[in-house]
């Protein structure tokens, strides 16, 4: 079963060096649990329950994919998702949410990585039906001489497109958590970070989104999904996105965006989403 990368825009440009390029990645794995925990009575009884024949293949999607840094959603525990990033490629990170599905990050070793408390105002509401919302992880990660500060999210789903007037469905609870990431947001300013949110945002946003523009008053982000539409799922607007902000903006080398497309259309599907990537171009010639 082969992967096939599909590039959104026209190939990429080349700054002058000296740079260091970085490709971080996006990825919702589709309740990525281990055997016991696939028939615990707290996970839907409908989610994918996977052989060890699926996470080989998956694991041969991840080794293909060869992020140099990937947030990843819904995932359920360290070993399993060693099975598909190995222990002695990858530092493996997970949210400490205290249920059956994590924010998670893979960072290829040899980074130096440091962990930031949980962004929890992203998980707070205790509501029955809404008890698997999930905190944001929350690292720095040191590339070259510069730091990029990492928050992985994965937001609440049902309000797609939604006006901010909605009162009904899933749209509170997500205004709710873009109110927390504003507040992310402007902590990074003014600490002056260069820094991306990358993650499962459940929502399709664009410049022009109500949303996006909330976080855009905060401080000034590059979309990195604007004007694309993904060839997952047949073509569709992105729900997986990568925000850049700070320097950051600066290091996006253009027109990298990638998506590596996973097959959707069979009885057996692996993930219903597919991995969302793009390139920086790190400077190396001044220091963090």
């Amino acid at each position: 079963m082969g992967a096939v990368f599909f590039v959104v825009g026209s190939p990429p440009s080349h700054a002058l060096p000296p740079v260091q390029t970085f490709k971080i990645s996006t990825w919702n794995m589709d309740w990525l649990l281990s055997s016991p925990a696939q028939n615990a009575p707290d996970v839907p009884p409908d989610i994918p329950h996977r052989s060890a024949s699926d996470l080989t293949t998956l694991a041969t999607y991840a080794q293909r994919l060869h992020p140099d840094l990937i947030g990843l959603q819904e995932v359920g525990d360290s070993t399993t998702l060693g099975r598909l990033f190995a222990p002695q490629d990858y530092q493996l990170l997970l949210s400490n949410d205290a249920i059956a599905q994590h924010t998670a990050l893979a960072v290829r070793r040899g980074l130096t990585v440091q962990r930031n408390p949980d962004v929890s105002a992203l998980a707070t509401n205790t509501a029955a039906a809404h008890h698997l919302l999930r905190s944001g992880l929350d690292i720095n990660v040191l590339i070259g001489r510069m730091t990029l500060r990492v928050l992985v999210v994965h937001l609440k789903t049902g309000c797609w497109d939604n006006p901010v007037s909605e009162t009904r469905y899933a749209c509170p609870i997500l205004f709710q958590q873009f109110h927390a990431l504003r507040d992310w947001l402007a902590e990074r300013t003014k600490n002056g970070e260069a820094f991306a949110i990358i993650g499962d945002f459940n929502r399709r946003m664009t410049q022009t989104d109500p949303l996006f523009v909330s976080l855009n008053q905060v401080t000034p982000l590059l979309l990195t999904t604007a004007g694309r539409a993904s060839p997952c799922l047949n073509g569709s607007y992105f729900i997986d996105h990568i925000l850049l902000g700070g320097a950051a903006q600066k290091w996006a080398d253009p027109n990298s965006l990638r998506v590596m497309t996973i097959p959707q259309n069979s009885t057996r599907v692996l993930s219903d989403h597919c991995p969302v990537s793009i390139t920086l171009r790190v400077p190396q010639d001044a220091p963090p």
